[in-house]
């Protein structure tokens, strides 16, 4: 009898919440954001520097753009689904 009562408390739902999975995702597309933004400067010809890598966009707001995603999917992996 406890073996069949100790299965039913094992079939819940899922591990995270609505609020936690709209938090995950909204820290995925910050990182995805971040990444995009990295991209690209780069030069056809190896003899020729191109200055573009070294703007502002690629050196810091894509960066912390990555950190601030991570940071959300931190908070939404430790928040609480059940706490109004």
């Amino acid at each position: 009898m406890g073996e069949k009562k100790r299965k039913e408390e094992s079939k819940s739902g899922f591990v995270f919440g609505r609020k936690n999975y709209k938090f995950m995702f909204i820290g995925l597309g910050c990182i995805a954001l971040g990444f995009i933004l990295m991209a690209g400067g780069g030069s056809d010809d190896p003899n020729v520097f191109n200055p573009d890598i070294f703007s502002w966009r690629r050196i810091r707001l894509a960066p912390t753009l990555v950190l601030i995603g991570f940071g959300i999917q931190i908070y939404a992996i430790l928040l609480n689904p059940e706490k109004e």
